[in-house]
C-alpha cells in the first residue's frame, strides 16, 4: 500500500527549472531519471547517494570535507523522521539520496520517501506480508536501489518490488522463492552494467540458509523485472539463462558434498538443502566486468550432517559456500571462487561486504583487490581478477578455530578440537566446545569503510565467544535446519564492540575504540578526516580517522544498527543514519540478550549538519 504526500516546496531540480525558464512545477520536472553514468560515478559525486556502499566499489568513502575534525563538535540535528506505528524492531537500512529525496527502507518491508532538507514525508509504501514468513534474524531490510524512474527493494516474502520513485506506486512485483520454505530478502539490490552487452541489470540474492534453502543470485531487467539469469551458490545445482537451464554450478555430481546417510532414502545428496545464500549486496568491477558477492554458510550448520558415514569433514569443502564469488554478468557463470571457511561448521558464512580497492603489498606492487572482514575473524585481500589470495590476517583477538591462513594454499590452518564433535551413539547432543569468534562473527553484515586518505579500513568488530555443540539435524520444510546448539558469551569484561582501524598491508591495528555493547552498525569515512558509526546504546559518534579520538556524539534514543551516509545539498553537508534497535544480537545472543535488554526499540531516520548560523563552517 502506498501513501502519498505532495511536497510543500519544489524539489531542487524542479525549482531550478522554474527559475531558469519560468516553467510551472510539473511531474516531468520531478521525474529526472537516474542513469548508469550517475551510478558509475556515485563514489565521486556528492549530491546523491545512489548505491548501497556509496558506490559500486562499496568503500563507504565520501570526498566531502565541510564537516571535519575542526568543526564536527558543532554538528546539530537538522531533522528526524519517525517510521511510526507498532512496527519497530531492527532498522538496518542504508538510505539512498537522489535529487533532494531520501529513500529509506524500514522493518516489515516498508519504504519511505522524505524531503532531504526538511524530512517531510513525500510517500510511503508498506508491503502486505503473509503470516507464514520465515525471517531468520529479525524483520529487517538493509536498503533499496534506484535506476531510471524506479526504486527497487526486497521483501520478507521473497519478492522484489519496483516502485515509481516519485509516487511510490508499484510498477512490478516479482516472486523469486517460496517464503514458507525460508526464502526471504533482506539485502539491498545492486545495479550493474554488463560491459559486454551494454545492458543494465538489477542484481539481487536470497536469504534463508538457516532453513535449508539453496542460495541463488538473480539478474533481472530493471524495467520489466523479468529474470535474465539465475545462479545457485551450491555445487551441483543447475543455473538458468533466459528461462532455460544453462550450466551447473561446479560439478553436477557435487563431489564437495557427500550423500546424506540420514535422509529417508539414504541417497539424497546433502547439497539438496545446501544453503550458500548470497543475502548481502554485491559489488561490481567494471574493469573486469565482474559481479563480486559473498556466499552464505552451508546448511545445516552441523558439518557431520554434510559428511558420509565414517568420513572426515576435511574431505568435503561444501562448495560454493562461505566464500566470495566472481560472477559473469552476461551469463551468470561463476568466473572464480575463493572460500574463506571450507566445510564451515560454525556458521561463519561469507556474506560480509566485498570492498574494491587498490592493494599495495610490502614490495610496493599494486593489485586491484577485494577486502573482506569475515565472520571467522580473519581479514582477506583477494585479487579480484582471479580470486587468488594476496593477504590474510586476524582483525579480532583470541581466534580459536584456526591459527592462521596459509598464504600459499589460501586455506585456514585449523586448530584441533574446534569442530564440535559428533554426538556419540545413542546421544542427541555432542560434547561442548568453546569457540571464538562465535557464529555472530568477528564482524557480521554491518559494513566497514575504507579511507582513500589514510589507506585504512575501519572495521566494526566484536569480541565474544560461544559454547557450541552438535545436535541431530533433520530437514523439514520451513523449520530451522541447524544441527547445532550454542550460547554466546563475553570474551572481555570491559567491552564487546571494538572499532578497529586496520592496515591491509601489514595487518596491524592503527587504532581501536571499545564499546560496552556489540557493534552492529556500519561505518562511514570522509575526506574531513572523520569516521562515523553508531552504537548499540544509542549514540551516533564521530572519530578522528588518523588516531581514533572520539570527537562528537549524539544520543538518538534507541540503538543504531545501520550504515550512515553523507551528501551535499545547497552548499551544506548533511549526514544521515537510520536508528532502531533489533537485529540478530538480541534474538540469538545468549549473554548478549541480557546485556542489550535495556535498549529501547525505535524506528526513525536522523539527519545532522553544521548550524546555519555558523558562517565560519558554512564557508569551508
Amino acid at each position: 500500500m502506498t501513501t502519498t504526500n505532495l511536497p510543500s516546496t519544489p524539489r531542487p531540480l524542479a525549482l531550478a527549472l522554474m527559475l531558469a525558464g519560468g516553467l510551472a512545477l510539473s511531474q516531468a520536472a520531478l521525474a529526472k531519471p537516474v542513469t548508469w553514468d550517475d551510478i558509475a560515478n556515485d563514489h565521486s559525486t556528492t549530491s546523491n547517494v545512489l548505491q548501497y556502499g556509496m558506490g559500486t566499489n562499496a568503500q563507504r568513502w565520501s570526498p566531502l570535507a565541510q564537516v571535519n575534525t575542526d568543526n564536527v563538535f558543532k554538528l546539530t540535528p537538522a531533522w528526524s523522521y519517525s517510521f511510526g506505528d507498532e512496527k519497530q524492531r531492527g532498522q538496518e537500512s542504508q538510505a539512498i539520496i537522489h535529487d533532494g529525496v531520501v529513500y529509506v527502507t524500514g522493518s516489515y518491508s516498508r519504504v519511505f520517501a522524505l524531503d532531504a532538507k526538511t524530512g517531510k514525508r513525500l510517500w510511503t509504501y508498506s508491503h502486505r506480508l503473509p503470516d507464514d514468513i520465515r525471517p531468520c534474524c529479525d524483520v529487517v531490510n538493509r536498503g533499496a536501489a534506484i535506476y531510471g524512474d524506479k526504486i527497487y527493494f526486497g521483501t520478507l516474502d521473497a519478492r522484489v518490488v519496483a516502485l515509481n520513485k516519485d509516487t511510490g506506486k508499484v510498477v512490478w512485483n516479482k516472486k523469486f522463492g517460496d517464503h514458507s520454505a525460508g526464502y526471504t530478502m533482506t539485502g539491498a539490490p545492486t545495479l550493474v552494467k554488463d560491459q559486454k552487452t551494454g545492458k543494465v541489470l538489477l542484481i539481487h540474492g536470497s536469504s534463508g540458509d538457516e532453513f535449508g534453502v539453496v542460495g541463488r543470485l538473480f539478474a533481472r531487467d530493471p524495467d520489466s523485472g523479468e529474470e535474465v539469469w539465475m545462479r545457485p551458490f551450491v555445487e551441483g545445482h543447475m543455473g538458468r539463462l533466459n528461462g532455460q537451464d544453462s550450466t551447473p554450478t561446479g560439478d553436477v555430481k557435487a563431489p564437495s558434498w557427500p550423500d546424506d546417510p540420514n535422509h529417508p532414502t539414504g541417497k539424497k545428496a546433502a547439497w539438496s538443502q545446501g544453503g550458500g545464500a548470497p543475502w548481502q549486496s554485491a559489488s561490481f568491477d567494471a574493469e573486469t566486468n565482474t559481479i563480486i558477492i559473498g556466499a552464505g554458510n552451508p546448511a545445516p550448520w552441523n558439518g557431520w550432517a554434510r559428511t558420509s558415514d565414517g568420513g572426515n569433514p576435511h574431505d568435503y569443502d561444501s562448495l560454493y559456500t562461505s566464500g566470495q564469488v566472481g560472477v559473469d554478468p552476461t551469463t551468470g557463470e561463476v568466473k572464480w571462487f575463493y572460500q574463506h571457511t571450507p566445510n564451515d561448521a560454525w556458521d561463519f558464512s561469507g556474506n560480509n561486504e566485498l570492498v574494491l580497492f587498490d592493494y599495495k603489498d610490502k614490495d610496493g606492487k599494486v593489485t586491484k583487490a577485494t577486502a573482506h572482514a569475515d565472520r571467522n575473524g580473519f581479514f582477506y585481500v583477494v585479487d579480484r581478477a582471479n580470486g587468488k589470495l594476496k593477504n590474510a590476517f586476524p582483525f579480532v583477538d583470541k581466534i580459536t578455530w584456526a591459527s592462521h591462513i596459509d598464504l600459499k594454499t589460501g586455506r585456514p590452518v585449523e586448530n584441533e578440537g574446534q569442530r564440535p564433535p559428533k554426538p556419540k551413539a545413542g546421544e542427541t547432543k555432542g560434547a561442548v566446545v568453546e569457540v571464538s569468534p562465535p557464529f555472530l562473527g568477528g564482524k557480521n553484515w554491518n559494513p566497514m569503510a575504507y579511507s582513500q586518505d589514510t589507506g585504512l579500513f575501519y572495521v566494526p568488530a566484536n569480541h565474544w565467544k560461544e559454547d557450541y555443540w552438535a545436535e541431530e539435524a533433520h530437514y523439514k520444510k520451513g523449520s530451522a535446519y541447524l544441527g547445532m546448539g550454542f550460547r554466546i558469551k563475553r570474551l572481555y569484561d570491559d567491552h564487546v564492540g571494538i572499532l578497529r582501524a586496520m592496515n591491509p598491508t601489514t595487518g596491524k591495528v592503527a587504532w581501536e575504540h571499545k564499546e560496552r555493547l556489540p557493534l552492529w552498525a556500519g561505518v562511514l569515512a570522509t575526506r574531513g578526516n572523520l569516521v562515523f558509526t553508531g552504537t548499540g546504546d544509542g549514540y551516533f559518534k564521530a572519530f578522528d580517522a588518523k588516531n581514533g579520538k572520539e570527537l562528537w556524539k549524539f544520543q538518538v534514543g534507541t540503538g543504531i544498527i545501520s550504515p550512515p551516509i553523507t551528501w551535499e545539498q545547497d552548499g551544506e553537508q548533511y549526514i544521515g543514519v537510520t536508528a532502531g534497535y533489533g537485529g540478530a544480537v538480541p534474538l540469538w545472543g545468549g549473554d548478549m540478550a541480557e546485556l542489550t535488554k535495556p535498549v529501547a526499540q525505535g524506528g526513525s531516520f536522523w539527519v545532522f549538519k553544521l548550524p546555519s548560523w555558523d558562517k565560519a563552517s558554512a564557508q569551508r
